[in-house]
């Protein structure tokens, strides 16, 4: 039988159990999928603590992965056994040797795609798609700030950004960090532990501030980043690594220059079977045209998966982290 990290409970990385799963034959308009790569992602960090709840518990944690169709189930027209797919959302379950899912979020994985390059980009590489085309659509000449640059997304988000000329502003943790983000596009890295940012980006921008701001790191930076942003910038806030931001007084934002917030998600940006296709596809263009690579700086066995954890939390990891099942 095959296996799965499964949780009973919320908590710590002690939490997680690897322990046998039979995830069942593919119901009507599902997909049973043997997993090739499984990725690594902070939004398990949030369901594995209960930050953000999961459907039920016990359940299968992880939302990125990829490998080939084993069966499909009645009403599936798009996929057949032997396909190579790829997905990244809803439902969670990715931490699984096999499991099922339903076929209309998967994608099918190009052959320039291996599945370990697609389970290490797929939800860090449409976020960033997200961000920059939908939340605020950058464009040559524009000035953006991406913390944690030489993160998962932030490496892939400075890359892309650069691709479509703009100058890209990032802050990193140690002097290491700051040389993988200005290797991957980021032309002003900015160690915050020894900076304040915000003087910085005021000096790189000739004080003017930047067009947008792209934080995943939460409550250590969102107050902060507010006035890095030009009049009628726009502030997206898509992570909380660092913990919940606090209740805003929204009159602040008219204060601060007029400017636009948004928390989004991936998964109201491909919530329609288009928009998620369409997010794929120019992810997948960006990384086999050589704009975007991928960095899988960590690989961890599935059963490992605890140890993943642990890493992540401790800022230990760069760029993106693969588990093998």
């Amino acid at each position: 039988m095959s296996k799965a990290i499964r949780i009973y409970e919320t908590g710590g990385p002690g939490v997680m159990r690897w322990e046998e799963h039979d995830p069942g034959d593919p119901g009507p308009e599902e997909v049973r999928l043997r997993h090739e790569a499984v990725g690594l992602n902070f939004i398990d960090v949030y369901h594995r603590n209960g930050l953000y709840p999961l459907p039920a518990l016990p359940a299968v944690l992880g939302m990125e992965g990829a490998g080939v169709v084993e069966s499909v189930g009645t009403d599936v027209a798009e996929f057949k056994p032997g396909d190579r797919v790829a997905y990244a959302g809803v439902p969670p379950g990715a931490y699984a040797q096999v499991r099922c899912m339903p076929a209309h979020r998967l994608v099918p994985l190009p052959d320039g795609i291996s599945a370990k390059q697609a389970a290490a980009m797929m939800l860090q590489g449409m976020t960033a798609r997200y961000l920059l085309t939908g939340c605020y659509p950058v464009k040559d000449g524009d000035r953006i700030l991406v913390h944690a640059a030489a993160g998962g997304v932030g490496i892939i988000l400075c890359q892309w950004a650069a691709a479509l000329g703009a100058q890209v502003i990032g802050t990193v943790g140690s002097p290491e960090k700051a040389e993988i983000a200005r290797n991957n596009g980021c032309s002003h890295p900015i160690l915050y532990k020894e900076t304040d940012f915000t003087e910085r980006v005021r000096e790189v921008t000739n004080g003017e501030g930047v067009d947008v701001v792209y934080d995943g790191v939460g409550k250590d930076t969102f107050m902060k980043s507010l006035d890095c942003l030009r009049p009628m910038g726009t502030m997206v806030s898509f992570g909380q690594s660092s913990g919940s931001v606090p209740p805003l007084d929204v009159g602040l934002l008219s204060a601060k220059g007029s400017l636009f917030l948004t928390r989004p998600s991936l998964m109201a940006y491909t919530a329609r079977r288009q928009d998620l296709l369409a997010h794929a596809r120019d992810l997948f263009d960006m990384v086999e045209k050589g704009a975007v690579t991928i960095s899988i700086a960590q690989t961890y066995d599935l059963e490992d998966a605890a140890r993943a954890h642990q890493d992540l939390e401790a800022r230990k990891t760069t760029g993106s982290t693969v588990l093998m099942p």
